[in-house]
């Protein structure tokens, strides 16, 4: 059986979920459970990463030190990762204190055209002796050749491995299998596939990515995760193993650690709604999704119209002010539909 190493941002990604509101006890319930399920790495902290934590994306409940030595407690066995984009996150302020508190893994994050952002803090976290990652977001955006060139610059900044982000659920499985085998054909570093379920496609587009030749995955405990959600865990590991893939995970534990999440972390499980469903088709970030419904019941707008010229002006996350702009164009065009109630 193939092996494959499973990330678990179920406490980062999932953040989104709750707006950030993550309570230490909770972080501690999942950190304990999915370390008893044998999860490989279990990432931490606010949604968009070290340092994201702000009026703009959202404030956090917990600093990031606290989320860290919360689940730092109660990982024995399991990796702690942290995520973080430069931009919101700097070396000093951010990456070392994490690094201090004891990070074994690190992901180092950038818009998938904007690579070389990324070359300091792999570069300092591989210094420090980590285990570092790149990380493409918004990967629907580019085709895979582009992809590729981005890839081979975090490959030589120091990066043991790059991860495709499909930050929208945009993709289709098909397209997910082109991007990876490029990758896979023309990187000397592991390739690995992060994905949302917009489109109800996370599972399908993370077994395309396995198939072709991705050996890391991600998946958060019941899809955890902003809009759609991220790819359920417990379904994935299920799944790789029924397609002859080895995860090292105990699916029952997996399971157990899933009702942890459903009945201690979540209020309302990640499905895919109308909202979550346009902003996949926009190829929209899932974050945006809370945002934009906001604004569009502010200014009295139809939402599904404001993703969709975020898509065609290609929006990322930090241009979150971008939304209330189109908002407000749309108003003044004496807009008819019926708004959001």
């Amino acid at each position: 059986m193939k092996k494959l190493l499973i990330s678990d941002p179920t406490l980062r990604d999932g953040n989104h979920a709750v707006k950030h509101q993550l309570t230490r006890d909770q972080v501690a319930a999942y950190a304990v459970a999915a370390n008893a399920a044998g999860v490989p790495i279990v990432e931490v902290g606010h949604g968009n990463g070290l340092g994201a934590s702000s009026l703009q994306v959202g404030m956090s409940l917990l600093a990031d030190s606290e989320m860290l030595k919360a689940a730092r407690e109660n990982l024995t066995t399991s990796k702690l990762g942290i995520f973080l984009i430069p931009g919101f996150a700097t070396i000093n302020k951010d990456l070392k204190p994490a690094l201090d508190l004891g990070a074994d893994v690190v992901r180092v994050a950038s818009h998938c055209t904007e690579a070389d952002t990324t070359q300091k803090h792999i570069g300092f976290a591989r210094e420090r002796g980590k285990e570092v990652y790149g990380v493409l977001m918004m990967s629907h955006m580019v085709p895979g050749e582009v992809l590729l060139q981005e890839c081979r610059k975090m490959e030589s900044y120091g990066a043991e491995g790059v991860i495709l982000m499909d930050s929208a659920g945009a993709s289709l499985p098909v397209e997910v299998s082109d991007k990876i085998k490029i990758l896979v054909d023309h990187l000397n570093i592991a390739v690995g596939y992060h994905a949302h379920n917009n489109l109800g496609l996370a599972v399908a587009n993370s077994l395309a990515a396995a198939q072709a030749g991705a050996v890391i995955l991600d998946g958060t405990a019941c899809g955890f995760g902003a809009g759609a959600g991220n790819t359920p865990l417990e379904v994935l590991v299920a799944v790789l193993e029924k397609c002859g893939f080895s995860t090292g995970i105990d699916l029952y534990k997996m399971l157990d650690a899933a009702d942890v999440a459903r009945t201690k972390l979540v209020e309302r499980l990640p499905t895919v709604t109308s909202g979550s469903l346009m902003s996949g088709l926009a190829g929209v970030f899932s974050g945006f999704s809370v945002h934009v419904e906001r604004v569009a019941r502010e200014y009295k707008v139809d939402y599904r119209d404001i993703l969709l010229e975020l898509g065609r002006r290609k929006a990322v996350a930090g241009q979150e002010d971008m939304i209330v702009e189109i908002a407000d164009k749309l108003a003044k065009k004496n807009y008819d539909r019926t708004p959001v109630q």
